[in-house]
């Protein structure tokens, strides 16, 4: 597994985890104890953490060629340039406003108590896996459903549970979500070059996302409407409802079936913005100078704003590979798979599986829930521990990202999600502020996906094997026999 040149560290081989250590010490501080979330916070720490390593390495340029050899391999690189063309393309639907058609929809349709609680839900799944991000829709959607949700009946905390779910949601299965690109990216196959395409980990992927989030929405069409108090706020509603937003679906339906059809995220993309900038302009959704532009100098409008945005996510991705370069080339990583593999439990699919869902848990929760990061980290050794019981690309993606977007990431002290959740209820005058420990028992969907996958690992549902040619197989022996012969 090591590729990168030899390293050595003074005390040792242990001493390649102060990195890391460094870095886990920055989510900390920055999730526990200041209460917030900032992912250039997190990338300063990744490369703080990379210049302390350095001091500990026999041999210093050799360091840096292990940083160098990490940051440039070709996942790494992959990862870099689609989160950039996947941010002009999340910004695009930001500004357009699909969130205020869907206010539109919910005044038009009278839309109350858990009825609107469950609506809510589906909404911010809908926008999630449009933009493919969860926070960006925890920003859009509080502001705009949890207040006027309240007011027109829904219990505020499954309220606020609802959003975050589908949030949740729809960065689990968006094609354009980081943490789908970063889990897909890692797991590579063993039978032909290359690494899990994103249509194929979708497709594959949606069975269990489907089942969770239905059960999710169940539970707040029976548990969601437990009242509000008030009038309703006509103003707020008017203001945030724009029936116009919804024309913007139409492109991204177009560029979702690109993604599962041609399994080619670049061309799902660039269909994307091309489709969605015509509509958003012909419909008068944005200015010319809001697809790009210049005021008092500066560049304006969503393309700049959409890199931007991303910009402190492909930093932290840059840090994360570094370190991983160093733990390639000290030999960590080869003893972690090595330790893991000859034991008991991942001797097996079903143990492979078991370990990979462990490993990402606890990775997850010490990352603070922010599991693109914990994906960078833990991805390589998942795509180790999977292929040596010949487990599928797709498959070893699902698990992992799963587990990631299951518990793991909700955990009340640790998880950024929660923080945002209940910094995003405080402030309204006709809605209660929440806690994290609230949000986490609304929080459904999370808690439905964990308990989903458990049995998906139990049961062998949906394990697929690599066979000849990255195929998939069913069956493990039909998988190893291409090998045998």
């Amino acid at each position: 597994m090591s590729d990168g040149p030899a390293l050595t560290f003074r005390g040792g081989w242990t001493m390649a985890f102060v990195p890391v250590a460094i870095f886990l010490a920055f989510c900390v501080l920055y999730f526990v104890v200041l209460d917030a979330f900032d992912m250039t916070a997190l990338a300063t720490g990744g490369f703080l953490a990379l210049l302390v390593g350095a001091l500990l390495a026999r041999g210093y340029s050799r360091y840096w060629d292990a940083v160098m050899s990490g940051i440039g391999s070709p996942t790494s690189v992959s990862i870099v340039v689609v989160l950039l063309i996947v941010g002009m393309l999340a910004q695009l639907i930001k500004d357009s406003d699909v969130s205020g058609g869907f206010v539109w929809i919910a005044e038009l349709a009278g839309l109350s108590g858990s009825l609107l609680t469950l609506f809510t839900f589906l909404t911010c799944c809908v926008v999630a896996m449009a933009t493919g991000s969860s926070i960006g829709t925890m920003f859009t959607a509080f502001p705009i459903f949890y207040p006027a949700g309240v007011l027109l009946g829904a219990d505020p905390t499954l309220l606020a549970g609802a959003i975050v779910s589908g949030a949740i949601f729809g960065d689990n299965l968006a094609p354009i979500s980081d943490t789908t690109i970063i889990s897909a990216s890692t797991q590579r196959f063993r039978r032909r070059d290359g690494a899990a395409d994103i249509g194929g980990v979708v497709t594959s992927r949606a069975r269990y996302a489907l089942v969770a989030a239905a059960l999710c929405a169940l539970g707040y069409l029976m548990l969601g409407g437990a009242g509000g108090s008030g009038p309703v706020d006509e103003a707020l509603l008017a203001e945030s409802a724009n029936p116009l937003g919804l024309v913007m679906l139409a492109p991204m339906a177009v560029m979702v079936l690109v993604a599962f059809f041609s399994r080619d995220i670049f061309k799902a993309v660039t269909v994307g913005l091309v489709l969605g900038t015509a509509t958003a302009l012909a419909t008068g959704l944005l200015e010319p100078s809001g697809v790009i532009g210049v005021s008092d100098g500066a560049p304006t409008g969503y393309l700049v704003a959409g890199v931007s945005a991303l910009l402190p996510t492909v930093c932290l991705v840059i840090a994360v590979f570094g370190i991983m370069g160093v733990l390639r080339a000290g030999g960590v990583l080869d003893r972690i798979v090595d330790g893991l593999a000859r034991g008991r439990l991942a001797g097996t699919p079903r143990g492979a599986e078991t370990a990979i869902g462990l490993g990402i848990s606890a990775t997850t929760v010490l990352f603070g829930g922010v599991n693109s990061a914990s994906m960078l980290t833990f991805g390589p050794v998942a795509d180790e521990i999977g292929a040596r019981q010949g487990l599928h690309p797709y498959r070893r993606t699902n698990v992992m990202d799963c587990f990631a977007m299951g518990v793991s990431c909700v955990v009340p002290v640790f998880s950024a999600f929660l923080f945002i959740g209940a910094l995003l209820t405080d402030g309204h005058e006709s809605a209660p502020a929440l806690s994290t420990t609230q949000l986490f028992g609304a929080a459904w969907y999370p808690l439905c996906l964990t308990v989903v996958m458990i049995v998906a690992v139990a049961t062998g549902w949906g394990r697929t094997f690599e066979g000849p040619d990255g195929q998939l197989v069913r069956r493990r022996e039909a998988a190893a026999e291409p090998a045998a012969a």
